[in-house]
């Protein structure tokens, strides 16, 4: 039997020097854990398995693994489950980005190096999903990717509650002194009251919905509820696929193309989808050398409108969009903007997909392309010396009086200098200032946390004000909302032209335009240049994974993927090295 030829245990043989040895051996072990000669015969179909008592939101996966091996048991390959690293997003420090790309070659790698035909790809919280499918598309193994869902709601009083958009919602009105510290404490306890990813369409959810869009998974089982049974169905109907897909191989680099990442890049618009999206999406598609332009998605965004309305840019939650009609229901009402002919994982292209019914539709979550919440797609990309290779706001979730805005900087040079002033009584900020947020991009010490969310000071928030533009090199939540422009890139940390904003700068950004432009001659920032100092720790200082990801990572426009882990012949980025 050649290399390309077997299946099951047979393939990717343990080097002892002779091939029936090493057969032979694998047997011995594998019969030590219970199998038949018989079961040891069939194909296998490996289960990616990211459960870990860190991640909340993989609580349930005891209980889908079960399911999803039953479908592989029906499709006639057995099932061997392996543990990879998991990222529970609120649990990791400094943030979880800077795991993204560990746990994506964790998953490459035991995809590569254990004996698998197929492999199911469980993840669910943030940086999860994007990490197995980064991991599987460099494998090139047959992979399916099922998701852990959504919480459901909660309440408080009379008011729906659903992690995080809520969180923030109420954590504002405590810094301005609106509810108690009572009230809060009573709040954090009914906030995230399920297993699954947050109740709205924040990171999680829109990769989720990507991940389906592109082709990844199966048709309708994005949206499902973590606690539904009818997610068990869907782990049971992916197992089952996984081991079609042995006999009649798709790789991921058949579904993830070119065109199915311009329908994935739709769908992100279409939802007002999470800013860290297209940072993954990027990443994913990088994979296999495929390039997404900031340019190209704002021609996108010019001709694809918002359709859905769930939080954190309207008012529902994410089993109010499953119940809706989901993914399935935003495609057909995107049906002439996409290329039909991409393949899925089922072997069906999604044009086939699309031909089938689905049931009725809740106008008041899913809005028709003819009567959309907003004729423009959810985030745009802004350009100018201040990002000369761009920058991202989520314009569906942002105040539409600050779309066209010139003010003065209230810089904060770090996370540091950030938390010790931002609320001190004699910060010189006036509502109409626009906040600056420096070195908190992918190669600063903090590695590119979700702090672009910029606290109101709270001397503003005290008067009243909900919203005001806030720039950074930084990300923001998926679950977040505001004037908020994000991965502006350069980043500061490596000299990009954010590292040379001093307080007192006008800045003026146009949505319109879509531009942002800092207000200072040439020749001052060209001094401003030559006095420049990195305030990174350099990667010579550094040790293991934190000095592979600061020789590294990429910048936010380019997925910040490793450079290491491209295609081989892949141009490096020009951006300087730590």
């Amino acid at each position: 039997m050649s290399k390309d030829d077997a299946h099951g245990l047979a393939r990717g043989l343990t080097n002892y020097g002779d091939a029936d040895f090493s057969v032979y051996l694998r047997n011995s072990f594998a019969a030590s854990m219970g199998y038949s000669r018989e079961v040891l015969k069939k194909p296998i179909v490996g289960i990616a398995n990211s459960f870990s008592g860190f991640n909340n939101c993989h609580r349930h996966f005891p209980e889908m693994l079960e399911a999803v091996k039953r479908g592989v048991l029906l499709g006639g390959a057995l099932p061997i489950e392996f543990p990879t690293i998991s990222l529970g997003e609120v649990f990791l420090n400094p943030t979880s980005l800077k795991f993204r790309n560990l746990m994506s070659m964790d998953t490459e790698e035991m995809i590569r190096a254990q004996p698998m035909d197929a492999v199911v790809l469980m993840g669910g919280c943030d940086k999860t999903v994007p990490a197995q499918l980064m991991g599987a598309a460099s494998a090139d193994l047959p992979a399916i990717q099922i998701v852990a869902g959504p919480m459901m709601t909660s309440r408080y009083g009379q008011e729906r509650l659903g992690a995080c958009t809520d969180c923030r919602r109420f954590w504002g009105k405590y810094r301005a002194g609106e509810i108690s510290t009572e009230a809060i404490n009573d709040i954090e306890g009914r906030l995230a009251t399920t297993a699954g990813t947050c109740a709205v369409m924040g990171t999680a959810s829109t990769m989720a919905c990507i991940a389906e869009t592109l082709g990844m998974s199966l048709p309708g089982t994005a949206a499902i509820p973590a606690v539904h049974a009818d997610r068990l169905r869907a782990a049971e109907a992916t197992g089952l696929a996984a081991a079609r897909m042995i006999d009649n191989p798709i790789r991921p680099s058949q579904v993830i193309t070119e065109h199915s990442v311009e329908n994935a890049l739709r769908m992100l618009l279409a939802l007002g989808g999470s800013t860290n999206a297209i940072i993954h999406l990027t990443a994913i598609a990088g994979r296999l050398g495929i390039k997404v332009s900031l340019r190209r998605l704002n021609e996108l965004s010019d001709e694809t409108p918002v359709l859905v309305n769930l939080k954190p840019v309207g008012a529902n939650y994410m089993e109010d969009f499953f119940f809706a009609g989901g993914v399935g229901a935003v495609l057909r009402e995107l049906k002439p903007l996409l290329h039909l002919d991409c393949l899925t994982v089922t072997g069906e292209t999604l044009g086939a997909r699309l031909q089938e019914k689905i049931g009725p539709v809740d106008r008041n979550v899913i809005a028709g392309a003819n009567a959309p919440l907003e004729p423009a797609g959810g985030l745009v990309a802004l350009f100018g010396n201040l990002a000369p290779s761009g920058a991202i706001l989520k314009r569906s979730a942002a105040d539409k009086a600050l779309f066209e805005k010139e003010g003065r900087a209230v810089v904060f040079t770090s996370l540091a200098d950030l938390a010790q002033r931002i609320d001190d009584p004699d910060l010189d900020v006036e509502a109409d200032d626009i906040l600056v947020l420096q070195n908190a991009g992918p190669r600063s010490d903090s590695g590119m946390p979700e702090a672009g969310y910029l606290p109101i000071p709270r001397k503003l928030s005290a008067r009243g004000v909900k919203d005001m533009i806030r720039i950074s090199d930084a990300r923001m939540s998926g679950t977040a909302f505001g004037a908020i422009v994000l991965h502006v890139a350069p980043e500061a940390a490596i000299g990009g032209p954010l590292a040379f904003v001093q307080s007192g700068d006008r800045i003026r950004i146009s949505v319109r335009d879509k531009s942002i432009e800092l207000l200072v001659d040439e020749a001052e920032l060209a001094r401003r240049r030559e006095s420049f100092e990195p305030s990174s720790k350099p990667a010579s200082e550094r040790r293991g994974y934190d000095r592979i990801y600061a020789e590294e990572v990429l910048q936010a426009d380019e997925g910040c993927d490793f450079a290491i882990l491209q295609p081989v012949g892949t141009k490096r980025s020009d951006a300087p090295r730590a």
